[in-house]
């Protein structure tokens, strides 16, 4: 009888922590969105079929009806900024118009327009592999021919978190035109860092009627994200003909709540003086 006894309590001493972890509240860190706008951060306490037990960062315990759900999804702890959840950068993979060496991820895109009449379209055929086309609709204003252009990537995977690598090309010409296609640029880029801060150089070739350039073209672009939904971003380029020297300076600003991003800011020629400050840039993105 003794031994029994000593066996069952050894046997429970074995099974008790199992048993306590089982009880224990999931850690995970979600963030849930209800139907009547109303969002909460913390963690599952626990949950049924109809109810979720949540214990919210904010106001403390809260019943949450499933049916009220309209998302819920578990967040990286690293998002919560004084308290605050940034959500991932919706426009992450392009500064104004040029990339950098971040990738869309499979099944993921996005469409841009600047200025009205430059559309793009982006989609992301594999992690590391996206291709993308363009074009100006002219034909509005009665003209009958359509400049288009398609726009291929491959981002290279390494194995260093923050170093990106990407190549890819812009190539085009006008529909409607004799000859009207043989333009575009090639190009290879480099960046540092992640979805909200980032710093790329790069550099492209381009060609025209079949003819490769002599003298490429250098971008030093960066973007970096001083609050939730603001971010700071600069497009830079540079050309080295012979002994002189030319190029393209811009500052601007990204508004992005999470299902949209819009660009303003100013483009300047290098080498321009007077009274002329830039001109300007106008982009939305909206991503799918």
């Amino acid at each position: 009888m003794k031994v029994k006894l000593f066996l069952g309590l050894v046997l429970f001493a074995l099974l008790l922590p199992q048993k306590l972890q089982a009880q224990q509240a999931d850690s995970s860190l979600y963030r849930i969105e209800m139907k009547d706008g109303n969002v909460y951060i913390g963690t599952i306490i626990s949950e049924n079929d109809e109810a979720i037990l949540f214990r919210s960062r904010n106001i403390g315990d809260i019943e949450l009806k499933k049916i009220n759900i309209k998302h819920r999804e578990k967040i990286d702890p690293s998002r919560l900024k004084n308290g605050e959840y940034w959500f991932e950068n919706p426009h992450a993979t392009r500064y104004l118009f040029g990339t950098n060496g971040l990738s869309l991820k499979k099944g993921e895109g996005y469409y841009q327009n600047a200025w009205i009449f430059f559309n793009n379209l982006n989609y992301g055929m594999s992690e590391n592999v996206s291709v993308g086309a363009g074009f100006v609709p002219v034909f509005l204003f009665g003209v009958n021919s359509l400049p288009v252009w398609i726009m291929p990537k491959v981002s290279i995977p390494l194995r260093t978190e923050n170093l990106h690598v990407a190549v890819g090309g812009l190539f085009g010409g006008v529909i409607g035109v004799d000859d009207g296609f043989g333009l575009g640029i090639a190009y290879g880029v480099v960046s540092y860092g992640n979805s909200d801060s980032n710093v790329t150089l790069g550099m492209g070739l381009g060609y025209a009627g079949g003819d490769w350039g002599k003298n490429p073209i250098f971008t030093l672009s960066g973007m970096h994200r001083i609050k939730n939904k603001l971010y700071l971003i600069s497009e830079n380029y540079f050309v080295f003909v012979d002994d002189e020297s030319g190029g393209m300076l811009s500052l601007a600003l990204r508004w992005a709540p999470q299902n949209f991003a819009v660009d303003f800011g100013l483009f300047r020629p290098t080498g321009v003086g007077g009274s002329f400050i830039g001109a300007p840039w106008l982009g939305v993105s909206i991503p799918f």
